[in-house]
Parts: structure tokens; C-alpha cells; sequence
């Protein structure tokens, strides 16, 4: 009887220290913070991760998520600077790098609560900064080629990208907004920007005119191009068969005059016997087989054959 109270006593004493222990203690996890709350103050922070010890029953410990954490936002209407409606959507990167600030400034509240008040610091950057610009250099990414577009002169100097800055500066004024929460904004971009559904329909159709009427143009270019080259290329043509035909002429010229010295040479040596060649090579081709001729056989085109 005594042994097994004693044992039971044993078995509550050791359920009481185990009890006692776990009350008192805490783990810090590699991905977290930790802060000690005692009657409702924050006391200490924890940003190694281990083992630690605490008063059983009035303190609490606060855990914080200290890794990199996303934040996409809906997308949302910005008024740019020349006046036109954008819908923007972005997203950034943030994490807690001081837990007690950010346990003071959400007085205990959760990640989401976080993320609602990092919303409303970034659209506010997004549309302050954004409402700075133009929507041609929002979309187009660079003043440079904007303003040289618009003087109908492009410049071979290299364009500085706007779109670059708008990021740089939304990050850097939103960090600087974040830091009495205890939150470091590590980057912001902007997925989308886009226009309204009207305006796109309206852009779109003002692209489409742009682009057929540049079409136009251009084939009417490649049309007066191609005149001119056939033009040009008939004026070759001619001028280069003229000028064979002028050599043509004038070979065939001094063949002529060469034949006509050889066949002088000739009758100068013989005039009988030329002219008895002569006519040979006419009765060659004048008379072919079956040829009738009317002529009177006292002609001297006959005289050889007689």
C-alpha cells in the first residue's frame, strides 16, 4: 500500500517538473524570431535560434517569421502624369529585421496584418512615384528615346531607363516608410501595367491606324523605288544596245571595206578569171535544183555557161 502511493507520488512530482519545465523553456527556430512578453510588455528578443528559459505562466514569448517573405498586391488605378488611368500590379520582397518594433508597431499582430499596412505604404509610393512620369515613359522604359522620338530624331546616346528609377525609388521610399514597423523592404516590382480596358481598345485602334498608314507609306516608297530602277535599268538597256549595235556597224564595216579591197586586189590581178569566179558563185546560188529562169541566153549572165 505504501509502495504504490509512493509511486504515485513519484509519477505526479515527475508529471509537476516536467510540467514546470515545459512551462519554462522555449525554442527559438532557425526561420523565426522570438519576443518575451511579460504582463503585456515586450522585455527581450530573441534572434539566434536554441533553447531558452522564461517565468512559468506570466510571460509569453511572441514568435516573428524572419525569413524573406512575398507580398503580391491586387492590381490597382494610378493617374500618371499626363493624366491617363493605368492599372498597376505589383509585388515585393520584405522581411522583420528588428522584432521588437515590429511587435510594438502591430501590437501583436499577425504576418497578414503586416502585409496590410506594407499595401498601403507601397500603392501609395507606387502611385505618388508613377504619377511623376508620362505613360510614354512608363511603358516605353526611357526618356531618351521618348524625347528624341517625339523631335523625329533618335540619338545613338545610350537611354536612361525610367523604369529602372520608378523601381529603385519605390523600393527606397518604401523602405524608408517601413522601418517603424520593423520591416526592411528588400525590393518592389511591377509585374503589369496596364491600361484600362477602354483606353487599351482605343490605343489598340490608334496602333492599327498608325501601322496601316505606315504600311501605305511604305509600300508607295517601295513602289517609287521600283519605277525608278526600271527606269534606270530600261536606260542601260538601251544605251548598251546602242553601243553594240554602233560596234556591230562599224565591224561590220570594216569587214565590208576589207572585202571590197580584196575583191579590188583581185580583179586588179585577173579581171577574167574574178569575173569568171564571180559568176560561178552566182549560178551556185541562184540556180538550185528545179529553179526555171526566163532570160535570153545572149545575157552576160549566161556567158559562162555557154
Amino acid at each position: 500500500m505504501q509502495a504504490g502511493n509512493a509511486i504515485k507520488f513519484l509519477i505526479i512530482g515527475a508529471a509537476a517538473i516536467a510540467a514546470i519545465f515545459y512551462s519554462s523553456t522555449f525554442v527559438v527556430d532557425q526561420a523565426q524570431y522570438a519576443v518575451k512578453i511579460r504582463l503585456g510588455d515586450p522585455i527581450t528578443t530573441y534572434t539566434e535560434p536554441g533553447l531558452y528559459f522564461k517565468l512559468p505562466f506570466v510571460t509569453k514569448i511572441f514568435h516573428i517569421d524572419n525569413r524573406l517573405l512575398s507580398y503580391d498586391a491586387d492590381p490597382r488605378s494610378i493617374i500618371t502624369k499626363d493624366k491617363k488611368e493605368m492599372e498597376v500590379d505589383n509585388y515585393a520582397k520584405w522581411r522583420v529585421v528588428d522584432p521588437l518594433q515590429f511587435y510594438k508597431a502591430m501590437r501583436g499582430g499577425s504576418i497578414s496584418e503586416a502585409q496590410a499596412r506594407l499595401n498601403d505604404i507601397i500603392y501609395s509610393q507606387v502611385r505618388r512615384v508613377l504619377g511623376n512620369h508620362t505613360l510614354s515613359e512608363i511603358v516605353s522604359g526611357n526618356t531618351e528615346f521618348v524625347r528624341n522620338a517625339a523631335s523625329g530624331v533618335i540619338s545613338n546616346v545610350e537611354a536612361i531607363s525610367v523604369r529602372r528609377e520608378i523601381i529603385d525609388e519605390i523600393t527606397l521610399n518604401s523602405k524608408e516608410n517601413a522601418t517603424d514597423l520593423g520591416i526592411e523592404v528588400v525590393d518592389v516590382r511591377i509585374k503589369r501595367a496596364d491600361l484600362p480596358k477602354a483606353n487599351s481598345e482605343a490605343v489598340y485602334g490608334r496602333m492599327i491606324a498608325e501601322r496601316r498608314r505606315d504600311a501605305k507609306r511604305y509600300r508607295s516608297e517601295g513602289e517609287e523605288q521600283k519605277l525608278g530602277i526600271m527606269s534606270e535599268a530600261d536606260r542601260d538597256r538601251i544605251k548598251i544596245i546602242a553601243e553594240v549595235q554602233k560596234q556591230a556597224e562599224e565591224i561590220r564595216g570594216d569587214a565590208d571595206a576589207k572585202a571590197l579591197t580584196v575583191y579590188a586586189d583581185a580583179y586588179g590581178r585577173d579581171p577574167e578569171f574574178f569575173m569568171f569566179q564571180r559568176s560561178h558563185e552566182a549560178y551556185r546560188e541562184v540556180l538550185q535544183e528545179g529553179t526555171t529562169l526566163l532570160f535570153s541566153s545572149e545575157r552576160d549572165f549566161f556567158r559562162e555557161l555557154k
